[in-house]
């Protein structure tokens, strides 16, 4: 590839693949917790470790990453995100094996790519919404179902590498994933990538937090983050332990559906944008995902729970990206900063839901439905804070 030939078109291209590269470092580890549990004796309350750490240390990313990145430009810091994510994902292998504590081990390996993973969480949206576009919000939704087609390849590769390679190989999983980063990185040092403000000319934090609107999108982000990452992290633990099913029908009929449907609500979000206010998208989103929580928490039938947790997915899918959009279309000198504090309050969310759902688990002898059902509040909380933001009172200037 030579880089005078490669337009914004390649840009967005890298993006997509930046969105499949979060979706690896949020998704395959996962999809190995049993595995964890059984070959290195770690309980289940430990384990929830795992997601709150690589979701904190994204959320510490998101909130230190703004004036840096617009220090060093997009161009140097997203390169660099994928090249700590690719490191993480090959620690994961190599950590456990070598140090003493095998948990400190894949601690070690989650913080690295968590660093890398919250540096494309803030680079991202911003590298996408500078690049040549007639249709923001549909970019912006189109953009982010790639996350979720990510999860699908994520899930459904990994599950099927398990299965029939067999679980002691899942080091050689976690090597195989580390080529994407490194490969996307490679891409990234090549393409065009404009950049939102000129030096300075972005809002800061406080003039972000003046507005009360702003607050609300926070909020919002908070629980769009909760209310997909709950059902996300916990749902392959769940199919199996919980509802008895083998891990190749749990993971393929539970989180990966969850993650097909996440990708289509985003396609077919992009493309209503036009023709159907993002408020009524939102709200419409959160009532069913009150519902898909309590179907799947409550239900005592596998299927149906198994069916819960797929209509949660296209449920979510609106949620984050919708955020976005609308924060871009009323904070139009928000830059990086906003991006930067969006992200961080989804990250919030991603790290806080699921430590809650598994904490409160852990608690009421290891039954995963408890939690789920106490997550329902988070889309809740979104819709009461949707409908707030559309009066007249809570627009911002």
């Amino acid at each position: 590839m030579k880089a005078n030939k490669l337009t914004f078109k390649h840009t967005i291209y890298a993006s997509y693949l930046g969105y499949i590269t979060q979706a690896i470092v949020n998704n395959l580890a996962p999809l190995l917790f049993l595995i964890f549990k059984d070959s290195f004796g770690i309980p289940l309350g430990k384990i929830t470790l795992l997601i709150t750490v690589n979701f904190f240390v994204q959320l510490a990313v998101d909130f230190a990453a703004s004036k840096a990145v617009d220090k060093a430009g997009y161009k140097p810091s997203v390169v660099t995100a994928h090249i700590l994510c690719a490191a993480g994902l090959i620690m994961l292998a190599v950590m456990p094996q070598i140090c003493k504590n095998s948990f400190a081990g894949l601690l070690a390996a989650v913080v690295v790519y968590a660093v890398g993973g919250g540096l494309i969480e803030v680079l991202i949206s911003p590298i996408v919404e500078a690049c040549p576009s007639d249709n923001k919000a549909s970019a912006m939704s189109l953009l982010h179902s790639f996350y979720c087609w990510g999860c699908v390849l994520v899930i459904t590769l990994s599950t099927l590498f398990l299965h029939f390679a067999g679980k002691d190989r899942w080091q050689l999983l976690a090597v195989l994933w580390a080529l994407l980063p490194l490969f996307n990185a490679v891409f990234f040092a090549l393409v065009p990538i404009n950049t939102l403000t000129g030096e300075g000319k972005g809002m800061s934090y406080r003039e972000l937090f003046s507005h009360g609107g702003f607050l609300l999108l926070i909020i919002m982000m908070v629980c769009s983050g909760a209310s997909e990452q709950s059902m996300s992290q916990w749902a392959s633990a769940l199919a199996e332990s919980g509802l008895g099913v083998s891990k190749v029908a749990g993971d393929l009929a539970g989180p990966c559906m969850f993650a097909v449907l996440m990708g289509s609500a985003r396609v077919i979000g992009a493309k209503l944008t036009n023709r159907v206010s993002l408020s009524l998208m939102m709200c419409v989103s959160g009532v069913i995902c009150i519902a898909s929580y309590l179907i799947t928490s409550l239900s005592v039938n596998p299927v149906v729970s198994l069916a819960g947790c797929a209509i949660c997915g296209f449920s979510v899918g609106i949620m984050w990206p919708a955020t976005f959009s609308v924060a871009s279309e009323k904070f139009t000198r928000g830059g990086t900063a906003m991006f930067a504090l969006l992200a961080l309050a989804g990250d919030l969310g991603c790290m806080g839901g699921p430590t809650i759902v598994g904490e409160i688990s852990a608690t009421l002898s290891d039954n995963l439905k408890s939690g789920m059902l106490v997550a329902a509040v988070f889309p809740a909380v979104l819709v009461v804070c949707v409908l707030l933001g559309s009066s007249k009172k809570f627009n911002p200037r």
